[in-house]
């Protein structure tokens, strides 16, 4: 078996300014002296004596009106991209181009380049990327490697895996270069990173800096475009990744069943392989697909050889992914696949993903993340499949965010449900029922009160679902899975999808507990 050492010397926590300006865009510096660095920050309350603060412009706020904060809470060196009429003499202040692109190389060095001393593994893709994150994670670790990842569930950095208590899925990149160095210092020699579209978007450049070794590609769908505006330049921005890759050293996997990964083949000077379901020319191929919500029997082609496969997780979505992910470690650790089929049927799925909560009711109840028309395209047949009565399906879409996809969410949903409840998912600061009324666009031929429903509060929603529910119906609850919260114009309120749903079903007057 591969061995890869992460013996390397730590750095120090305290880093020259002028070390740490490689790649850093610097106009000018106002300020003569050259400080040492304790820390970095972008939000003035987590800054801390001998920080670096960096002025970010959201949409929101502007970092500029926090500097004296910053300042007043430590910070010694101000990096800024816009206009500033008055400054500390006991402060070094750095213009550059673009903050938020700064972060990247500045964080890199002030962590001494972490992702260089650690086989680093990204994966993109609209749908399956924490997942087949998770899977990778759990196949290194159960073949004997010590290793970290990052995604939009949870992370570990070495010491067990704990709840992503971060905004995204992929972290800042003051956040990012933090977290790989604790899994070096913690011994991990592989670390898994859910590589976002925004996090290898230039514009905000979270991963710019992290050097891969593997790029997986598990499949694009309409996402995101409220960003990125156009499909083609969401599939650009994902494409940085393979872009990333090191000629000679890295090596890509994409799925060839999806459409666009000729696009990401073309992006990479590494070696590309390929996984599918569909096409026995792939490098691995699956066929003979069987199974339940529950569990997947297949069998694995790869190098000619045919090998029987077993996983312990619902069909949907799962046997692309476990391709994916093994694929993905046979190439990375030169190791043979037999190495790691037998640790492919233990498995566990991502909080979120595919849950049943069985309180002995006589109807099924399903929490699942999914929240774009790709996820729903792909999950709804295998629903109806399922399903022996009716399908009622709850679910909304998220405010300021992808307008356009809001229409073919309800298309689809349309197309496979009895009965559609529309509800809160993040309205943030658009009218809940405006979202709920571009949804029910896509509805056609259904009248409001018999078929589709409008309950704007999430809980509600839900009880209401259940009430309705009838022997051998599901409803399967869609777009919050893991997640903690659901964000209004005021703020956040608590707020977890399988609590929600046995609270509603004790309510119910059902008691017995079986969530899987």
């Amino acid at each position: 078996m591969l061995k890869y050492s992460s013996v390397d010397t730590i750095p120090p926590m305290k880093k020259e300014l002028n070390n740490l300006l490689d790649g850093a865009r610097v106009i000018k510096i106002n300020g003569n002296i050259n400080p040492l660095v304790s820390g970095l920050a972008y939000d003035s309350r987590n800054v801390g004596p001998g920080f670096i603060f960096f002025a970010l412009k959201g949409i929101h706020t502007d970092g500029h009106e926090y500097i004296e904060k910053a300042i007043s809470n430590g910070a010694v060196v101000i990096f800024y991209s816009g206009d500033l009429s008055e400054f500390s003499p006991a402060v070094t202040y750095v213009k550059v181009k673009d903050t938020r692109y700064t972060m990247s190389p500045v964080s890199s060095g002030f962590y001494d380049h972490p992702s260089n001393k650690m086989k680093i593994i990204g994966v993109t893709g609209t749908n399956g990327k924490s997942t087949t994150v998770f899977m990778i994670y759990q196949l290194l670790g159960m073949a004997g490697f010590k290793t970290g990842f990052i995604s939009t569930v949870q992370f570990d950095t070495g010491t067990g895996p704990v709840k992503n208590h971060y905004r995204q899925s992929t972290p800042e990149a003051t956040e990012i270069h933090k977290l790989l160095f604790e899994m070096l210092k913690n011994g991990c020699t592989h670390v898994v990173v859910e590589a976002t579209s925004h996090g290898l978007s230039p514009l905000n450049n979270r991963l710019g800096d992290v050097r891969f070794d593997a790029a997986i590609l598990t499949n694009i769908t309409h996402e995101h475009l409220e960003f990125h505006k156009t499909l083609d330049q969401y599939v650009d921005d994902k494409a940085n990744l393979f872009r990333s890759l090191k000629p000679g050293s890295g090596i890509g996997i994409v799925n060839k069943d999806d459409p666009y990964s000729e696009k990401f083949i073309e992006a990479a000077d590494a070696d590309i392989f390929s996984y599918s379901v569909k096409d026995k020319n792939a490098d691995m191929f699956a066929y003979n697909i069987t199974g339940s919500g529950e569990k997947a029997d297949f069998r694995v082609v790869y190098n000619s050889n045919r090998h029987k496969a077993h996983i312990n997780l619902p069909k949907i979505f799962n046997v692309e992914n476990t391709l994916a992910a093994l694929l993905s470690v046979v190439k990375l650790t030169n190791n043979d696949i037999k190495t790691f089929l037998p640790f492919i049927n233990k498995l566990t799925p991502t909080e979120g993903r595919m849950i049943t909560v069985d309180m002995g009711q006589d109807f099924a109840v399903i929490v699942d993340y999914a929240h774009s028309p790709g996820s729903f395209e792909l999950l709804f047949p295998a629903l109806r499949e399922m399903t022996k009565g009716r399908l009622i399906s709850v679910f909304g879409s998220a405010g300021e965010r992808d307008i356009e996809k809001r229409k073919r969410q309800g298309e689809i949903a349309d197309k496979y449900s009895n009965i559609i409840i529309l509800t809160d998912e993040d309205p943030r600061g658009e009218d809940p029922l405006k979202i709920i009324k571009d949804i029910a666009s896509g509805c056609r031929n259904r009248v409001q009160g018999e078929k589709i429903f409008f309950i704007e509060n999430r809980l509600e929603a839900i009880k209401f679902a259940f009430k309705i529910a009838e022997k051998d119906d599901l409803v399967v609850l869609l777009g919050k899975g893991h997640e903690s919260t659901i964000i209004y114009k005021d703020g956040s309120i608590p707020w977890k999808e399988k609590d929600a749903a046995v609270l509603a079903l004790k309510e119910m007057g059902h008691r017995e507990s079986r969530l899987k």
